[in-house]
């Protein structure tokens, strides 16, 4: 059944509008915007709440519930709305695409609650939503209209009479009331015109004041000014008099405390307002009492349902008592201490990061309104120390989740703030904006941060910082000089470990695996990343051990332990998805569906890209996902779709590139789509390319690649080219262990052979490359050749199925003849004959011989035969007695 997800709790009862929810529901539909419009405390949420859970069944993905109350930033509220449907964003200026990407196949309603202050973007979403996404309803509530294209606006009227003393009596905890009383609670509704929320707070008194004197307490008639849909005063001024009136009756302390908490965003603690409001007239024990009155008054609404309860003003009250607090003259004061608050509490959680970083996600995550909040307050005072250390405190989060592009803004002011000013704090601001450039832009400008604040950190003694920045320094250099890269990295790590500094150690052990995974050392880098990931997994740093987990798919996938490669990736996708960060959710799903396909199941790798592949496709975005693209070019490749292989190659690091300009790996894959689409001479520019930066830089694995695609090429005009070639591609993959890539050679020296009629030998290595295929469970891009059923050759096969790797291509090296030796004489052997004749002349039989070289007593009699005729000789005594001659010493 379609479930609503998100809802506000509900945590009072719903009292009456039947006529309303059957208007609201009939006028909710797909491909329409349905305003539920009137003024603050009108009813608008609680409504469509309801109206939401009726609906709930009626639409195929549910209903979506988007609470925008705490979002000042109209800019923003399209990436709030992906937050809210799990969408994975690369930033928030790419949210309004991903979001009509994650809607445009679904049939679903998204209710949109407390649009008033965030007009503009609510607008521009809706407007695209109705234009590209015809299975979505939208329903909203606002103050004011939306003013779209194709807005119904159904303004929310107030409470029938009857409706409104139910829930006068039901808030008030009465039955039932009759005569004067009764007459009493009818002025109340009636002179706060049936406004729900203005109800509800008489309601509020009753245990104090009985209806009459309630009623007495709203002698001053309210203004109602008349004007248009946004007219301001008359939306505010109702409801203003009913929080006046509310408010006068309040005592001294819970007025202190009403106007003080309007320096919170929603989602405070108890905590939290003691130590912010905590003042006289009020001491912290007086401070939780007051904090009763305002919830049971209705000012203030708690969340108890989590581990700690959380509270909050409806965005107007909160208006209300800012208004208050200004008066007061106590506003700066306030918002002093709030700053105070919470940068004692992000800075107290810092520990976690060294222990459990999913705790202190969860911690920092639930106030993070208030900790911006009170950034962007601390970075607006003349001294702006308290605000740069609090972002400093909060950078792991913008570096971990998908609020980078916001935690750069506030970074580069809090420098911009610093001026010239040289210190240990202004360091630590560096860095900051270092580690977080690191996962939210592409670019030297984050990695230029950590070279700056290594200086600083280094000239005012701040080891940790210098570390933290050395390493995000060597990570920029990763891409172009892994020596430096490797250097750095494992000067760092050791300068950790003996700093007893566990998180930097483990992060840097990392990288060292990184490097090791791009030179092609796989076992190297196995057991590099194996090292750091214990202590990462332990800590739950999900972020460095998602990539641990996916470069050692990659570095087994290597090594033909697809079995293992699948479960890694798998882990590499689990452990990144709570992050929600799309670089590193994106890169383990594009290991994960190479690992698949390899195995040979595509449909499962294309479900892998799936949920990425249609937020890009759809939306035309293009954001920066290492290995995306790649994997893409080569499902296309498998599935027999070279032309969309050349396409998603071209479109490496989220934008179109120069085919020189993109990744080595790239480039063979790109070069292969395009020897499959019959561009030739580009295809040779390229592998002719890429083996030099292969050699280069010391990577076998793609210099193997490369060199294989150029036997590819030259297959046709120059056979015995391309064998050499095919041989040169296997020695380097032997002497790698890439054991994928030695049945690729293999199978391609077979196919080779057979156009040679060089059948048996043929045979032979399709034998030892279908053990090897069973063996790694490598499934992809193969068919089985008719050889490996046709009796004639059975033997042979058998042969084959009983090599290893390594004595399979030891078996192909032998059995290659280089081309354009004499006809006769030593000279004129294949090293194949060569070892033939070097264990005859030892005295091994036939049927020996054939054992040692893994070939039938039938081809050993051949092979004889042809050393024979080569050296003029008749038989193995003559052999044995010009071999000797051949190996003597000369003078």
């Amino acid at each position: 059944m379609s479930e609503a997800h998100h809802l506000p709790p509900e945590l009072t009862s719903f009292v009456g509008r039947e006529a309303e929810l059957a208007a609201v529901a009939e006028a909710v539909v797909a491909g329409r915007l349905l305003t539920l419009v009137g003024p603050g405390g009108c009813g608008k949420t609680r409504l469509a709440a309801r109206t939401a859970v009726r609906q709930a069944p009626e639409w195929p993905d549910g209903v979506w519930w988007v609470d925008l109350a705490a979002e000042s930033d109209a800019d923003a509220v399209a990436a709030r709305v992906a937050d809210a449907l799990g969408v994975l964003v690369p930033g928030e200026p790419q949210a309004p695409a991903a979001v009509l990407a994650q809607l445009r196949h679904r049939a679903l309603l998204l209710v949109l609650d407390n649009c008033e202050h965030v007009l503009p973007g609510v607008a521009r979403l809706a407007a695209a939503v109705l234009e590209r996404c015809p299975d979505v309803g939208l329903l909203a509530t606002s103050q004011a209209t939306i003013g779209v294209s194709g807005e119904r606006v159904w303004r929310v009227p107030p409470l029938s009479l009857a409706d409104a003393l139910a829930l006068f009596l039901d808030r008030a905890g009465a039955q039932s009331v009759d005569g004067p009383a009764h007459t009493a609670a009818r002025r109340v509704c009636d002179r706060l015109d049936r406004l729900p929320l203005a109800v509800e707070l008489a309601a509020g008194w009753a245990g104090t004041l009985s209806p009459a004197q309630i009623a007495e307490s709203l002698a001053e008639p309210f203004t109602l000014l008349t004007g248009g849909p946004r007219n301001a005063p008359f939306r505010q001024q109702t409801l203003e008099s009913s929080l006046r009136w509310s408010h006068d009756l309040l005592d001294d302390e819970e007025r202190a405390l009403f106007r003080r908490l309007g320096a919170f965003e929603p989602g405070f603690t108890a905590d939290a307002a003691r130590r912010v409001c905590a003042t006289p007239p009020l001491d912290e024990a007086r401070t939780l009492c007051a904090l009763r009155g305002l919830i049971d008054e209705s000012l203030v609404i708690a969340d108890t349902g989590g581990p700690a309860a959380r509270y909050r003003m409806l965005d107007v009250i909160r208006r209300y008592a800012l208004v208050r607090l200004e008066e007061s003259g106590e506003a700066d004061r306030t918002h002093d201490r709030h700053l105070d608050a919470y940068l004692d509490l992000a800075e107290g959680l810092l520990p976690l990061l060294d222990t459990d970083k999913d705790a202190w996600r969860r911690e920092v995550g639930a106030d993070y309104a208030n900790v911006r909040a009170a950034i962007a307050r601390g970075l607006s005072r003349e001294d702006t120390e308290r605000g740069r250390r609090l972002a400093v405190a909060t950078a792991w989060l913008w570096h971990l989740e998908a609020r980078g592009a916001e935690g750069l803004r506030l970074l580069r002011r809090a420098v911009d703030r610093a001026g010239d000013e040289q210190s240990g704090l202004q360091a630590r601001v560096l860095a900051a904006v270092a580690l977080v450039a690191d996962t939210a832009e592409a670019g030297e400008e984050g990695y230029a941060a950590a070279a700056a604040a290594e200086v600083l950190a280094s000239r005012f003694g701040d080891a940790a910082t210098v570390r933290w920045a050395r390493l995000l320094g060597a990570i920029g250099t990763l891409g172009r000089d892994l020596g430096t890269t490797y250097e750095r990295a494992v000067d760092v790590r050791d300068d950790a470990r003996r700093a007893g500094d566990r998180v930097v150690a483990d992060h840097t052990q990392v990288l060292v695996g990184l490097v090791h995974l791009v030179r092609d050392e796989d076992d190297r880098a196995i057991g590099e990343l194996g090292a750091a990931l214990e202590g990462l997994l332990a800590r739950h740093d999900r972020g460095v051990a998602a990539t641990a987990l996916a470069c050692t798919a990659v570095a087994s996938t290597h090594r033909g332990r697809l079995a293992d490669a699948a479960d890694l990736a798998g882990r590499a996708v689990a452990t990144a998805q709570p992050l929600r960060d799309f670089h590193r959710v994106g890169s383990a799903l594009s290991v994960l569906a190479e690992v698949r396909a390899l195995q040979g199941d595509l449909d499962a790798a294309q479900q892998a890209l799936e949920p990425v592949r249609k937020l890009i496709d759809d939306s035309g975005l293009s954001p920066f996902i290492p290995g995306w693209e790649r994997a893409g070019a080569r499902l296309a490749l498998w599935s027999g779709r070279p032309d969309l292989a050349v396409q998603w190659c071209r479109r490496e690091g989220g934008a179109p590139s120069a085919d020189d300009a993109l990744t080595p790996d790239t480039q063979v894959v790109l070069a292969a789509a395009l020897r499959l689409e019959g561009e030739q001479a580009r295809a040779h520019l390229l592998v002719a390319g890429v083996e030099k930066i292969a050699e280069a830089m010391a990577m076998p694995r793609v210099r193997a690649d490369s060199v294989e695609q150029r036997a590819h090429l030259l297959a046709d005009d120059d056979p015995d080219a391309a064998v050499a070639a095919h041989h040169e591609s296997l020695r380097l993959r032997t002497e790698h262990g890439l054991v994928l890539g030695c049945v690729d050679s293999l199978e391609a020296l077979a196919l080779m052979a057979c156009r040679r009629d060089a059948v048996e030998f043929a045979a032979v290595l399709l034998g030892a490359a279908e053990r090897a295929r069973a063996e790694s469970g490598y499934a992809a891009g193969s068919s089985r050749h008719p050889l490996l059923d046709d009796p004639a050759v059975g033997e042979a096969v058998a042969r084959g199925r009983e090599m290893d790797l390594r004595a399979a291509a030891a078996y192909a090296g032998r059995a290659r003849g280089a081309r354009g030796r004499p006809t006769s004489g030593w000279g004129s052997l294949t090293p194949t004959e060569r070892e033939v004749v070097e264990l005859a002349v030892q005295g091994l039989s036939n049927p020996e011989i054939g054992t040692r070289l893994f070939m039938s007593r039938g081809t050993v009699k051949t092979h004889l035969a042809h050393v024979y005729a080569k050296l003029a000789v008749a038989n193995r005594t003559e052999l044995a007695r010009l071999a000797t001659r051949e190996h003597a010493p000369r003078s």
